[in-house]
């Protein structure tokens, strides 16, 4: 299956940058196994692919994208999706929810990101289009050390160091330049204010309050965390 053989079957067109990034080989993370991690991780890491090492973010390649999309549209699929709505699944989270075009809800040109969630029967807007989605995600990566599977300091800038080499020339040279210095800051301790009054410790190269003050700066966008229904099922 190829990129424009999905197109043709369910009748959209993909984002230009998701094109350039197939060309570019940034989609060809192999096929997910029991010893993908061992065997095939390594050997991506040199020259990450797409948000490799992003929280709970697993690219598909384009022969999942193609099942995901079936899935999808299947009538006796349990979440039941709106025909109305055309979602074409990119990635996934580590649960099952779906990264997702949302081609049927295209804007002035623009195809905004969404997470399908795959028990909630609802998506949640993430991103305007593709590229500020791929901005965004830099920017969380570099606030969000992964202290649970204890990587380290120098492991946590050299992953950053490398994404930003192959990810830097799908960005404004703006954004380009914005994560650059954020790659020379000194590597922070900060705390997240939860829900009835709970704070949770984090590490990173930013805080929270500044990756939403950014991301307001960078890529505004009036839908961002809202949410609407998706599902026939209710």
């Amino acid at each position: 299956m190829t990129l424009s053989e999905i197109e043709s079957k369910h009748g959209f067109i993909y984002p230009a940058l998701y094109r350039q990034l197939e060309h570019d080989g940034m989609l060809a993370v192999g096929e997910y196994g029991p010893d993908w991690y061992k065997l095939v991780y390594p050997t991506l890491t040199e020259r990450p692919t797409l948000l490799l090492h992003a929280d709970d973010f697993e690219l598909l390649n384009i022969e999942a994208v193609a099942d995901a999309v079936d899935t999808l549209l299947d009538a006796d699929d349990y979440r039941q999706i709106d025909p109305a709505l055309q979602f074409i699944p990119f990635a996934q989270t580590g649960a099952g929810d779906h990264y997702c075009f949302f081609a049927s809800g295209q804007q002035d040109g623009e195809m905004p990101v969404v997470l399908l969630w795959h028990d909630q029967h609802e998506a949640q807007y993430l991103a305007k289009n593709l590229h500020d989605f791929l901005f965004h995600m830099l920017l969380n990566g570099m606030a969000e050390q992964d202290t649970y599977n204890e990587v380290s300091d120098e492991e946590f800038r050299e992953q950053l160091t490398k994404t930003l080499g192959t990810h830097a020339r799908y960005l404004t040279a703006r954004q380009a330049e914005l994560l650059q210095t954020l790659l020379a800051r000194d590597i922070l301790d900060y705390e997240v204010t939860l829900p009835k009054g709970r704070k949770e410790a984090h590490r990173g190269l930013l805080t929270d309050s500044e990756l939403a003050r950014l991301r307001e700066e960078f890529i505004p966008y009036e839908k961002f965390d809202s949410w609407f229904a998706c599902s026939t099922a209710g």
